[in-house]
């Protein structure tokens, strides 16, 4: 989530970076649609098919990050996995940095997948299989992925930039107990190629697009990506089930089968990785903690209304995610 500051509609600032571009320019109307949290993303139409333009100030991601992205994106894509694809501006740059009367930012944008949102549609045997296939293809091209001269950052670079921010936020103590917990057990956790490599890290049913036509799923926003234990992916997939589809019972364990199914015709996967999950629960709990303590520092005088709410749901998240914090973890 990107620095509260950062989260107002600017629709003239994304009408100068979308210029990089060639765009139809009576589909700008489709930038009423925008959203904004990690990016800023809006919709536009170019030779007649939905484009987005995904935008972030300099501050907030650096050019490194997004040439790693686009570097795995472009590697999945010529080995056929069905990632979304990015579009070359007017002078054949996939990112631009521009800037801008508002400070430096930087800018790309993609063609929208096809299908519909796993959100959005019945899940169903066969599209949570898919789901699963589609997650232990990722992996198993992770596997193979050279490492290349930018590189993602890893668990432990994340676990010192969350130690950082609690630091500078003056966070509770019990986050810092949580923080070392994490920190001893993913360094005694076993870690090689079969295993370790570049994950998603938000391979959730809102990235994750199912093409009922040819019966595939489409990944987007690979911006969170890291290299993880590739169970980070599982643990996620698997709790959104859970948290966003509001799956239980019977429904969710025959859902969580068939997307293991789906994975494993891909990737190995034993059940002692899976008893594991709670550590990485709870990794993704601490670093959202950190991200939204983070955004949620600077505060100005007469807030709008919006802004108020939101600041109030994100107080809540943190108190939420603190819960978490500072009980043994068993192995």
């Amino acid at each position: 989530m990107m620095s509260l500051r950062y989260l107002f509609d600017n629709e003239e600032l994304a009408r100068m970076l979308v210029g990089n571009w060639e765009y139809d320019p009576a589909s700008l109307d489709l930038f009423k649609q925008y959203r904004i949290s990690a990016n800023a993303v809006y919709p536009f139409r170019m030779d007649g098919g939905v484009c987005l333009l995904r935008f972030s100030p300099a501050a907030e991601k650096s050019l490194e990050s997004l040439v790693a992205e686009m570097g795995f994106i472009n590697y999945l894509r010529s080995r056929g996995y069905p990632a979304l694809e990015p579009v070359p501006t007017r002078n054949g740059e996939l990112i631009v940095r521009h800037d801008t009367p508002w400070g430096l930012y930087h800018a790309s944008v993609f063609r929208r997948v096809p299908g519909r949102e796993l959100g959005e549609v019945p899940l169903e045997r066969e599209v949570l299989h898919a789901y699963g296939v589609a997650l232990g293809h990722l992996h198993e091209l992770s596997r193979e992925y050279p490492l290349p001269e930018i590189k993602r950052w890893s668990h432990t670079v994340v676990l010192a930039w969350i130690g950082k921010i609690l630091g500078e936020t003056s966070a509770p103590e019990t986050a810092f107990a949580e923080l070392a917990i994490l920190g001893r057990f993913f360094a005694n956790l076993p870690k090689g190629t079969d295993n370790y490599g570049l994950v998603h890290f938000d391979f959730e049913l809102d990235n994750v697009f199912y093409d009922a036509a040819t019966g595939t799923c489409h990944a987007i926003d690979f911006d969170d990506a890291m290299y993880h234990w590739y169970m980070m992916d599982v643990v996620q997939a698997l709790d959104s089930l859970e948290n966003d589809a509001g799956l239980e019972g019977d429904a969710l364990q025959t859902a969580r089968e068939a997307f293991l199914a789906g994975y494993r015709s891909w990737s190995p996967l034993d059940d002692d990785s899976l008893r594991q999950a709670p550590a990485f629960q709870r990794f993704a709990n601490l670093y959202g903690y950190a991200r939204v303590l983070r955004a949620v520092q600077e505060k100005w005088k007469h807030e709008p209304e919006w802004l108020v709410g939101l600041r109030a749901r994100l107080d809540e998240i943190l108190k939420q995610r603190s819960s978490w914090f500072g009980h043994p973890l068993d192995n």
